[in-house]
């Protein structure tokens, strides 16, 4: 079981579009994926035409059965949809003991119908998102080539880092991937970005992944509400994100089976 989260304080930073498209990345490999959309704008319900009956915040403080609240957006794809109401449940839920613990136990009783679970999280620090990282305890981050996208990446690392130690004990939030999106080699702006992303992963450990080009393809997917391995199978930015994901895989399979292993050896020195 894979869970991620795709986090940058700043919006605007293709945070969404990575997402989806790698949700669609990992499914197109055989993973089964469930996709949850914890921001109230409901941009993943925008981006690919999904029409839900029921959103996240049913299910979060209405008690609304899990299976009513996803919608099938394409083969080994659901996707749990938010919108305004997630506010709402927000607000709700700030009033819960073990507040931040509502996700690992209300998601985690449906997680063995998935192989690969993605959350999509606000550019800001809310309950949703702390309910996420608590969760998922992974945390990928796509940055744009820009200053601010940038700021919004060292935010996300720490955001992580300060639940870790709020939690002190039990909790290892892990930032596993500073992701550059948009990139424009041309641009002089994308070789400082580059090279602050660089500094970043040497004072913070966390491993800059391979870079995904700028595509047209990408926002022209957005506008027909399509996936973009559908619209256009040969874009440049989706060959980069295939392998995002094969990296992706390769290197959390290998770490889920590292801790496999050490839970015998564990249970036995106990």
């Amino acid at each position: 079981m894979i869970r991620l989260v795709i986090s940058n304080q700043r919006g605007g930073v293709a945070k969404t579009t990575t997402a989806v498209i790698l949700a669609r990345s990992f499914a197109a490999k055989g993973r089964k994926v469930l996709l949850i959309d914890t921001d109230s704008q409901g941009s993943i319900r925008t981006i690919l035409g999904l029409k839900p009956e029921f959103h996240l915040a049913d299910f979060l403080i209405r008690n609304m059965a899990f299976r009513e609240c996803v919608v099938h957006a394409c083969e080994n794809v659901d996707v749990v949809c938010s919108n305004r109401d997630t506010t709402e449940a927000e607000v709700t839920l700030s009033n819960s003991p073990f507040r931040e613990l509502t996700f690992e136990r209300l998601f985690s009783e449906h997680e063995d119908a998935y192989d690969v679970i993605l959350i999509d999280v606000a550019p800001s620090i809310t309950l949703s998102q702390q309910c996420a990282m608590v969760y998922a305890q992974q945390v990928l981050v796509p940055v744009g080539m820009e200053t601010l996208s940038l700021q919004g990446a060292v935010a996300a690392v720490n955001a992580a880092a300060a639940l870790n130690r709020f939690f002190k004990k039990g909790l290892n939030v892990r930032t596993i991937g500073l992701l550059p999106v948009m990139v424009d080699r041309r641009l002089a702006l994308t070789s400082m970005v580059l090279d602050s992303l660089k500094q970043l992963s040497a004072d913070t450990g966390v491993p800059v992944l391979p870079v995904i080009r700028t595509d047209s393809a990408v926002p022209k997917a957005a506008r027909v509400r399509k996936f973009l391995a559908d619209f256009d199978p040969n874009s440049k930015a989706l060959a980069d994100y295939n392998d995002v994901a094969s990296l992706l895989l390769k290197s959390l399979d290998s770490q889920h089976e590292r801790s496999e292993a050490n839970e015998p050896a564990q249970a036995k020195s106990a």
